[in-house]
């Protein structure tokens, strides 16, 4: 198809002080690349990136955490193949790869990894050495977009831990390392990575992010980010990628909300949501895709895809036209935000 004819690979931009980052409004999140459940061969892995890439998706996610430095080799395989103007790529710091003893390897929810632990760091020293560390990951010579990663209380134990985190980002140098690599060109725009949108308003209120990628927090499900964190994003000219759309897969049909099981409540809400999308023969993942695009603030969309199907899948959902009538009935039987744009 012609470029921009798709939903899937039309173009959003974020511009500031100069800078400017292309997006496609479907992203690809390599998280499930890492190895998330299940070991994947290398062969699997460059069939779904090759798709993605075929479909049209030119914005690439990696971190160090997702597979313990997997998914940035694994992306980084198929992105050398390519010209740098033709995509975008972000990567995360604050955390460290190290050897370490078998015993030692913490990989979270990814299984098959290298033999290396993840250690918390937001440093100046540590910024810097994650950056170089990814980019040889990666096997190339620059990326668009740091994030940093998890600055949360969903990971460092609630409000006070995460507040811990980003004074630290901020008194041992993390912050200033991204402003210097932003600064001198070598990336062109900074933020953080995370899976709540309060670390977002905070960081707001003490440094000059370009960015953020916000995971699970702006759904079908939840909008809380609404009222407060996206009129500051849009008063300030700062983007919101949308990472984890499906509420790591309760939307998608899968039995899991925020990397658990799904409370009675969440069931009770999808279930809801589910009887509306039935009565407009909407399926609720081309419901949950299409939605969060529609806020202005949201450049990108990063759904998972672990194998070639899934990708297909969330292509085709966001492709897909939606009636108008079904975001009406929504909003009528209080579903979503009562100031929740939806698509046109």
């Amino acid at each position: 198809m012609p470029e921009n004819h798709r939903a899937s690979d039309r173009r959003k931009f974020v511009t500031r002080a100069g800078r400017t980052v292309n997006f496609t409004n479907l992203g690809f999140g390599s998280a499930p690349l890492g190895n998330y459940l299940r070991a994947l061969s290398e062969e699997e892995c460059d069939a779904t990136l090759s798709t993605a890439w075929a479909s049209g998706l030119r914005y690439y996610d990696a971190a160090p955490l997702y597979g313990l430095g997997l998914s940035e080799m694994r992306v980084g395989r198929l992105l050398q193949k390519h010209k740098s103007a033709e995509y975008t790529i972000s990567t995360k710091v604050g955390r460290l790869l190290e050897p370490c003893e078998a015993s030692e390897v913490n990989g979270l929810f990814f299984v098959h990894t290298p033999q290396v632990r993840f250690v918390y760091d937001y440093s100046y020293d540590a910024v810097m050495r994650s950056f170089e560390a990814s980019l040889k990951r990666l096997g190339l010579d620059r990326v668009d977009i740091l994030f940093v990663h998890d600055v949360d209380g969903f990971c460092h134990g609630g409000r006070e831990g995460s507040e811990a985190r980003i004074q630290e980002l901020i008194s041992t140098g993390g912050w200033k390392a991204l402003t210097e690599l932003r600064a001198s060109g070598v990336v062109a725009a900074i933020g953080a990575g995370v899976n709540e949108w309060e670390p977002c308003a905070r960081l707001l209120e003490l440094v000059d992010p370009d960015l953020f990628l916000l995971a699970g927090r702006y759904t079908l499900l939840e909008q809380e980010p609404i009222d407060k964190l996206f009129p500051e994003c849009a008063r300030r000219g700062v983007g919101v990628v949308v990472g984890g759309p499906y509420n790591s897969g309760i939307l998608a049909g899968k039995a899991t909300y925020n990397y658990s099981t799904v409370p009675p409540e969440i069931a009770a809400r999808v279930h809801a949501l589910d009887a509306v999308c039935r009565a407009h023969n909407v399926p609720l993942q081309r419901a949950a895709l299409q939605f969060v695009l529609a806020h202005p603030v949201v450049v990108s969309v990063i759904p998972g895809s672990q194998s070639v199907e899934e990708c297909l899948q969330n292509v085709a959902a966001l492709d897909a036209t939606i009636p108008a009538a079904f975001w009406s009935e929504l909003k009528t039987k209080k579903l979503i935000h009562p100031n929740a744009p939806t698509p046109s």
